[in-house]
């Protein structure tokens, strides 16, 4: 049995709740046990030079966490300027389901807040921003701006790891910040991988190891789809 009380593949509770935010085009507030982040796209009618005149649209994102979001305070200027592995990892997350060309001429920017953190703030920021994409261009559609909905598949992601010898999932900041292995995966509702990011914090892990991670997230990865598919129609 784990710190609190769930077992080694049991998720914490999830919550999704739509259209949180009044101006933005798609939004949602994820809370994934203790930890919840606001997650929203923008739609905005240019694209980056490098884009200009090809016909293509382009998804970017923003990641950050408000000053109080932990147990201690952190700054809120510290991250300006600099694009982050976790802000990296939700652009990659969305360009891999979404097909630009359908979207003509925009941006989508995907803005990810976590208000409160308690481990799994980048996992949830990647499901929670698919439903808020999701909503954003079926705004468009029905607006008439795009003729379809330029997405083939669903994504989400999940923590894993390995804590006092178990391999456990989704896990909550005690179970990450004394984790031997730590692992966040992504993957799409079909099933192919987007991203597996895993390092061994304080000793090295097998291959063995690795494999059941992996399986052991398909499973929570599923269940995420799951919920996205109750929410969402493709």
């Amino acid at each position: 049995m784990r710190n609190d009380g769930r077992q080694f593949d049991e998720m914490r509770k999830i919550k999704i709740k739509r259209n949180v935010l009044k101006f933005a085009e798609g939004s949602c507030m994820i809370e994934m046990g203790n930890t919840k982040v606001i997650c929203s796209a923008s739609v905005e009618d240019k694209v980056p030079p490098f884009l200009r005149n090809t016909g293509s649209g382009w998804i970017t994102a923003e990641y950050g966490m408000l000053p109080r979001s932990c147990k201690s305070r952190i700054d809120r200027e510290a991250s300006r300027g600099k694009q982050s592995g976790r802000t990296q990892e939700i652009q990659r997350s969305m360009r891999s389901i979404a097909e630009l060309k359908k979207i003509g001429e925009k941006t989508i920017w995907m803005d990810c807040d976590v208000i409160q953190a308690d481990g799994g703030t980048r996992t949830a920021s990647i499901t929670g921003s698919f439903i808020a994409l999701a909503d954003a261009l079926v705004k468009l559609k029905n607006e008439k701006k795009i003729n379809s909905i330029p997405l083939v598949d669903y994504v989400a992601a999940i923590s894993v790891g390995i804590v006092n010898g178990e391999r456990y999932l989704d896990l909550n900041y005690e179970e990450d910040s004394g984790a031997e292995v730590d692992m966040n995966i992504i993957m799409t509702g079909s099933g192919e991988m987007v991203e597996v990011q895993g390092t061994a914090e304080k000793k090295p892990f097998s291959e063995k190891d690795l494999n059941d991670l992996v399986h052991l997230a398909k499973t929570g990865i599923h269940d995420l789809i799951s919920i996205q598919k109750k929410l969402i129609k493709l």
